[in-house]
């Protein structure tokens, strides 16, 4: 059913979750399994253009993340089949865009993101990636809560 599925990780409990469910579903379906680190904007613009160190240590420090998030992805593959894992990397664009946008030029046809389960103020005021990449996604998108034990 799914050939091509993309995973968006950001290292947390709630993406090792969603990277279970999603590496399930990769070997059930054959599916290649593609795990989207995105890093966002740099959030100091107008003090990185006068401190570039600050906007160096920001992108080293996301490089690292991301890695070893992409490293844990890659370790849970090796438990069980092989899985076919491409891993990728997107800079430079919030969140829910960087996956949209992953998904479309993988040619994606089923998203898996993570959530932490947030209700109430803490929601509205942190928003939420998995919504918005539900309300905006043209593609089927599988949304893993957190477990219990990490929140």
């Amino acid at each position: 059913m799914f050939k091509k599925i993309l995973l968006a990780t950001d290292g947390s409990p709630a993406s090792a979750n969603a990277a279970r469910l999603a590496i399930d579903l990769a070997r059930t379906h054959g599916a290649r399994l593609t795990a989207l680190y995105v890093v966002d904007p740099y959030p100091y613009l107008g003090v990185g253009e006068a401190n570039p160190l600050g906007f160096q240590a920001y992108m080293s420090a996301a490089h690292e993340h991301a890695a070893q998030a992409h490293a844990d992805i890659s370790a849970m593959c090796r438990d069980g089949s092989a899985v076919d894992l491409h891993v990728r990397r997107v800079e430079d664009m919030r969140a829910c865009e960087g996956i949209l946008q992953g998904a479309h030029e993988d040619g994606s046809d089923l998203i898996v993101v993570g959530s932490h389960g947030r209700a109430g103020i803490s929601r509205l005021m942190l928003g939420s990636i998995a919504a918005k990449v539900v309300a905006q996604s043209l593609v089927p998108v599988l949304v893993a809560r957190a477990d219990a034990a990490h929140r």
